[in-house]
């Protein structure tokens, strides 16, 4: 399926800009939002050079009002048909190694989560009414998985699959889909504040291409590469102490959290 009018979210630099990227095209509007107001013109202008009509606007998904207001006014010039909540920050243990605190944890939750369901609840009774379009939720392969040294981002994720999942079985009989999406590592400003080791990274544009295809067939999950989330969600079938004994081994360091 295409689609003609496409909202994204976090969609001034990393996998956002390159969702934005790979869906413009000529007759396909555009609506950008992000809160860096340099990275999101250079978004939108890339997005103008494709044949796109763009609109952006800066915002914090966790301003649910001023969100709410925006969004719906971009729905009633042109009714988006896909919602992408791709909004997204990290956190977790400092270089200089201790717990994750609460501030970190907050905005975590805030942005990855609450952004998210800031972003779909005020689209959904029109969606629902026009009984159309498609929601797309960028979660992360850390959803399977709690990590040691990221316990908010990963509850964030963990949260917006559940979130996701029951959305699609809750509207499929109101002709909305719903497409839950698990990205692994890819290049970006974000992957590089993460000390570990990154296997099976993709760049941006290489798995913003593959969940733009899950999501335009209509996919109702997209996990890539299948080799990271696969094992990460069989780990939930061990007993407790191997499954954290495993993730044990999986230690890194997140810098410049902000």
């Amino acid at each position: 399926m295409t689609y003609q009018s496409i909202l994204v979210t976090g969609s001034s630099r990393g996998l956002g800009a390159a969702l934005a990227r790979r869906f413009a095209a000529p007759g396909v509007t555009l609506r950008l939002v992000a809160r860096d107001a340099g990275a999101l013109a250079a978004s939108a202008a890339a997005c103008v050079g494709r044949g796109a009509t763009v609109e952006t606007a800066l915002c914090d998904v966790r301003d649910a009002a001023v969100l709410a207001s925006r969004l719906q006014a971009w729905d009633d010039a042109v009714p988006f048909d896909l919602v992408i909540a791709n909004a997204g920050v990290t956190g977790g243990t400092p270089p200089g190694g201790g717990l994750e605190d609460w501030a970190s944890a907050d905005r975590v939750l805030g942005v990855n989560l609450i952004g998210a369901v800031n972003t779909v609840a005020p689209l959904l009774p029109r969606l629902v009414a026009r009984r159309a379009g498609r929601l797309a939720f960028i979660a992360s392969v850390a959803a399977f998985r709690g990590l040691p040294d990221s316990p908010a981002y990963c509850a964030s994720k963990a949260g917006l699959w559940a979130y996701g999942e029951s959305l699609r079985a809750r509207l499929a009989p109101e002709g909305v889909g719903v497409t839950v999406c698990a990205p692994g590592f890819f290049q970006s400003a974000m992957s590089r504040k993460f000390s570990g080791s990154h296997p099976f990274e993709l760049s941006a544009e290489a798995m913003a291409e593959r969940l733009a295809r899950a999501i335009e067939a209509g996919q109702g999950r997209a996990i890539v590469p299948r080799r990271i989330g696969l094992p990460l969600r069989l780990l939930e079938l061990l007993p407790a102490r191997l499954a954290d004994l495993a993730t044990r081994r999986f230690r890194f360091t997140i810098a410049d959290q902000r």
